[in-house]
């Protein structure tokens, strides 16, 4: 699996602010990750530097011994800087328009060109890079439709490689 990612989402978090820390039933997903990734040999890990994304990541780098590596370009992508009373019909849009911007907002063109980028800049040629991000995020990276951003879990696990299909690892 060299050069290849494990692509996370985060676990069940109390809100969307990007300080917004994981539930207990999220704190409980993190320490499953564990050992339901433990069969994989990871070298590295990426995360994003909101506290959902670190409070997943930071269980799995305790058990390895490795050291959490924070880039901002894995946070989640900004629909628009204000509340949205219809927010699903606009995230809708964006995917089925990944150009579309919203004022003050991020396309998800933009929003995958910087995610790509810290992928780019995350990868071990030589191991396996587990990399911590959010749903709107991960659905782009992986191509996804919004259906396909709808069904993802928190948390989900994919195996990545830049020049692949993803496939979803089963979670118990």
């Amino acid at each position: 699996m060299s050069g290849a990612f494990l692509l996370i989402r985060h676990a069940k978090a109390s809100g969307q602010a990007p300080d917004a820390p994981l539930t207990a039933e999220g704190e409980a997903q993190a320490h499953r990750l564990v050992t339901q990734l433990e069969q994989y040999a990871i070298t590295r890990i990426v995360s994003s530097p909101w506290g959902r994304a670190l409070d997943t990541a930071r269980p799995l780098a305790e058990a390895l011994g490795l050291k959490i590596e924070a880039d901002g370009r894995l946070t989640e992508r900004v629909l628009s800087p204000t509340d949205l009373p219809h927010w699903q019909t606009a995230l809708r849009a964006s995917f089925a328009a990944p150009a579309l911007k919203l004022p003050g907002g991020e396309s998800g063109t933009g929003a995958r060109a910087r995610a790509l980028a810290a992928l780019h800049d995350a990868r071990d040629p030589n191991g396996l890079t587990a990399v911590v991000t959010h749903g709107n995020l991960l659905a782009l990276l992986l191509g996804l439709t919004y259906d396909g951003w709808a069904k993802l879990r928190n948390p989900d696990v994919w195996h990545f490689r830049l020049d692949r299909d993803a496939s979803r690892i089963p979670l118990e």
